[in-house]
């Protein structure tokens, strides 16, 4: 074979390959819809942003994406340290069980969840027999008491299925397994000597996880919080069925669908307003967590330098 020969195409092909797919498949699709946005003007864009419908809709959707993604950092650690360090029966099972939101349709799961935790299925019944509740923040803003009174008031449900609980569920489930496949990796490639060492220093369980375990896993802790985090965001099939058409579990995305099916409540380039916010905050969210992950990397590389 001629010397510098390749099999697989040289850089200049497939980079034109990598360039064309990502320009067809995300570029493209992602310019048309700011090119939509760009229909309305500055004026309508941010009267449809910041109307009582879009601002509640979108709050809504941060604060249960993130609840389920601050769930799913510690379930999801929980989980992998288990199948990472220990061997069991039925280990295989427990493993494959956790890649089930991915092959599962989104609307099975959210038919699956509804069922459950409705008030007469299962979970719910039971709850709601022994008086079950729970208390839900809703912003309410300034305008009425000022700055004296807090602009957060709290609601307090007694049902899960069609109240803001059975959103943040839905979206933990379908964002677990980011978290898992993200941290079992790393747990798995975690050398016990340095454990051992710190125990036989005398530092307690705590300590040793706080000081020598958790700076490890801190990246990898970040990163399936962050795809736990987008995931929830732009969630819907499984959330839809859950949350139910009621405005005070309406998520973004239903937001959406509504102003393109319904032309009393706006128009297309009203919902690629309302998609183009999303994408903003998601994208926002994304780097500041990316920044906080990187930070970490070098905090811990600077203390193992040291």
């Amino acid at each position: 074979m001629a010397r510098g020969a390749r099999v697989l195409p040289g850089f200049s092909l497939s980079l034109g390959v990598a360039v064309l797919y990502l320009s067809l498949v995300v570029l493209l699709p992602l310019s048309a819809l700011f090119l939509k946005t760009a229909e309305l003007g500055w004026g309508r864009f941010f009267a449809v942003i910041t109307s009582g419908w879009v601002a509640a809709a979108v709050r809504f959707t941060l604060g249960a994406s993130l609840a389920a993604a601050l769930i799913n950092v510690v379930v999801g650690l929980l989980i992998a340290w288990v199948l990472g360090r220990y061997t069991f029966p039925f280990a295989r099972v427990l493993d494959a069980v956790i890649d089930l939101p991915f092959a599962l349709p989104t609307a099975v799961a959210g038919i699956a969840l509804s069922t459950l935790y409705a008030e007469g299925g299962l979970l719910g019944g039971a709850l709601s027999s022994v008086g079950f509740r729970y208390p839900w923040p809703v912003w309410r803003g300034f305008a009425a008491g000022g700055w004296r009174e807090s602009p957060i008031a709290w609601t307090v449900y007694d049902r899960i299925s069609l109240a803001p609980l059975g959103v943040v569920i839905a979206m933990a489930f379908v964002g677990l397994p980011f978290v898992v496949r993200t941290v079992q990796p790393v747990i798995e490639d975690l050398s016990r000597d340095v454990e051992e060492a710190a125990a036989t220093l005398g530092a307690s369980r705590f300590q040793i996880f706080r000081a020598v375990v958790l700076p490890e896993l801190a990246p990898a802790l970040l990163t399936g919080f962050a795809l736990a985090l987008a995931r929830g965001l732009g969630e819907y099939g499984s959330v839809i069925f859950i949350s139910g058409n009621r405005p005070d579990t309406e998520i973004a995305s239903q937001v959406i669908i509504k102003m393109i099916e319904v032309n009393e409540t706006g128009t297309y380039a009203d919902a690629t307003a309302v998609a183009v916010l999303l994408l903003g905050a998601s994208f926002a969210l994304l780097l500041a967590i990316n920044l906080l992950q990187r930070a970490a990397a070098r905090g811990h590389a600077g203390r193992a330098a040291g």
